[in-house]
């Protein structure tokens, strides 16, 4: 480990890290550096574990963790997201060939024998070799270097390779096509194929699905990962040769239970339609990315409100992957019914499949945000413009 790196688990450089958590980092920037050593580096390890502190509880809480520059933080795996890669995939090894701060190599180590972690930036290797010492993980090697050298050097088998290209390219910016990330995946997908059958890649939320699907070959099973109703990332497990159906699996991952709904790519599922019903369903954010909105109608056998409204309705209530509601009024989108129901109350505002913004909705028509009342502005299948006002369930 370089110097700057074992300066930075001096006790008393580590005492102020973790006296200073909840400091204001501009403030703290403004003092007077009583450290043999770049102030501004002690300033980033408070930053980055501030940032840790939720996202990475585990190495919040062990002792003498480095952490690399706060965009690493950002855009490294959480713990829970983490968890569920692992608890996908499992065999003899594997090879992250894009290693970053090494989260989830941590979680791999847990159900592989073997894990190798890959990653080019030196020092960032050195970080992570040493905390992994630091959370007694023992059956991981970290490697310094560009990942494809690694692998044509090690020249093995893996029972699964692991990569997460970077979205940023020096040219373009961030970056969302996997032909614009690095390592090129799709151009590079021969190659893995010699030491590997099996490739999981992590993209970006971003990332479209159908145009990731143009992308990559033989792809077996997309998974949207939503961490309490936002999505973080996608999934694409790839088997060589594979050439079936496509499983879409949309898991939105709350504090008490995980969502999970699976659909098949290109099945020919058929919607139905109605009038609002007694309840109201909207989907979770995995089940919206995935984008199989007639799926959701005849899996769960409920009605669509419109074609591109994407709420659902039902007599009967239904436990659903998303916000249930009940529907207490229903009221057109008019001037004189939204002067009685609407204007100066406080609500929730949601649109699907309406021509105004919720900011024009609640300054034109004076609606204050909060409250216990929830409002729906959509298109009913007679394509008339309505407010459904709800309860939630």
């Amino acid at each position: 480990m370089n110097d700057p790196l074992k300066i930075l688990l001096n006790e008393d450089i580590q005492n102020f890290i973790n006296t200073n958590l909840d400091s204001d980092t501009n403030q703290l920037a403004l003092q007077k550096n009583n450290f043999d050593i770049d102030y501004i580096r002690i300033i980033n390890q408070i930053v980055a574990k501030q940032k840790a502190k939720f996202k990475l509880p585990t190495w919040f809480k062990t002792v003498k963790i480095l952490y690399p520059s706060k965009v690493s933080i950002e855009q490294t795996s959480s713990e829970k997201t983490a968890a569920y890669k692992a608890s996908l995939i499992s065999g003899e090894s594997i090879i992250d060939l894009s290693g970053g701060f090494g989260v989830d190599d941590y979680y791999f180590s847990k159900v592989f024998r073997e894990v190798i972690h890959c990653e080019i930036n030196t020092e960032l290797s050195q970080i992570v070799s040493h905390n992994f010492k630091q959370l007694e993980i023992e059956n991981c090697t970290c490697h310094i270097g560009e990942s494809s050298a690694i692998l044509e050097k090690l020249d093995r088998k893996f029972s699964w390779i692991y990569v997460d290209p970077s979205r940023r390219n020096d040219s373009k910016g961030k970056v969302f096509l996997l032909n614009d990330c690095e390592p090129n995946v799709p151009e590079l997908l021969p190659l893995y194929f010699k030491y590997s059958d099996n490739i999981l890649i992590k993209t970006a939320p971003l990332l479209d699905i159908h145009s990731g699907l143009t992308e990559l070959q033989f792809v077996k099973k997309i998974h949207i990962i939503a961490l309490e109703n936002e999505v973080k990332e996608l999934l694409w497990e790839i088997k060589n040769n594979y050439h079936e159906a496509i499983t879409i699996h949309c898991i939105n991952i709350e504090k008490d239970q995980n969502q999970i709904t699976d659909f098949v790519l290109n099945h020919n599922y058929i919607p139905t339609y109605s009038a609002p019903q007694k309840f109201l369903y909207e989907p979770n954010a995995a089940i919206l990315k995935s984008g199989n909105f007639n799926a959701v109608s005849a899996l769960f056998k409920m009605n669509k409100l419109h074609q591109h409204s994407h709420l659902y309705t039902s007599d009967e209530k239904i436990v659903f992957p998303g916000r249930s509601f009940q529907i207490e009024t229903i009221i057109p989108f008019q001037k004189k019914e939204i002067k009685t129901h609407l204007q100066d109350k406080k609500m929730n505002i949601t649109i699907r499949n309406f021509p105004l913004k919720v900011d024009e909705i609640r300054k034109k028509y004076k609606i204050k945000e909060g409250g216990s009342v929830f409002a729906f502005f959509t298109t009913d299948i007679e394509n008339n413009k309505i407010v459904l006002l709800c309860s939630k369930i």
